[in-house]
């Protein structure tokens, strides 16, 4: 054995690269396409968690459009047989949550939340929400809370009852 070096007679091997020659098949996706698909997940991802609402605030805004109707139609009701109409929030003896002083049972009016009863503060010391007969109420104002979340449910004696959210 010797140490010498000696010329060999092959040739050397150059490596190459695939090309797409016509006939010859592509398989699999190249990094690109895979990143494309991987940020249009996220990107998707990122949207549905974002639209996805916390669930005591969506029943504290059902609750209060629910209560905003319900004052509305006993306010007509009042209207329209001349009588003295009230709302009084809190719990009963009979398992109510709120009541309609002044109409009728067979009226049909709810008288339970929907769901977990929020906590109702009527605002300016008042006990009770006047509804009617009179075209013109005094200003009034209540606010619902259920959880960390509040909503202010207010009328200005003219204007029909509306909700919004407090911060």
């Amino acid at each position: 054995m010797s140490s010498a070096w000696a010329p060999t007679t092959a040739r050397a091997v150059k490596a190459r690269t695939p090309t797409l020659a016509p006939g010859s098949k592509r398989r699999g996706f190249t990094l690109i396409e895979l990143l494309v698909v991987v940020m249009l997940i996220a990107i998707a991802s990122a949207t549905v968690s974002m639209a996805l609402r916390d669930p005591a605030a969506t029943q504290l805004e059902r609750e209060g459009e629910r209560l905003v109707s319900l004052l509305e139609m006993a306010r007509a009701e009042a209207r329209a047989t001349g009588q003295v109409v009230r709302w009084r929030p809190g719990p009963d003896s009979q398992g109510r949550h709120f009541r309609f002083l002044g109409l009728s049972e067979r009226q049909g009016l709810p008288m339970q939340w929907l769901g977990d009863p929020p906590a109702v503060l009527l605002e300016g010391n008042q006990t009770e929400l006047l509804l009617g007969p009179e075209p013109l109420i005094p200003a009034q104002a209540l606010r619902l809370s259920l959880g960390p979340r509040q909503l202010r449910i207010a009328t200005d004696g003219l204007a029909p009852f509306s909700s919004q959210a407090v911060e």
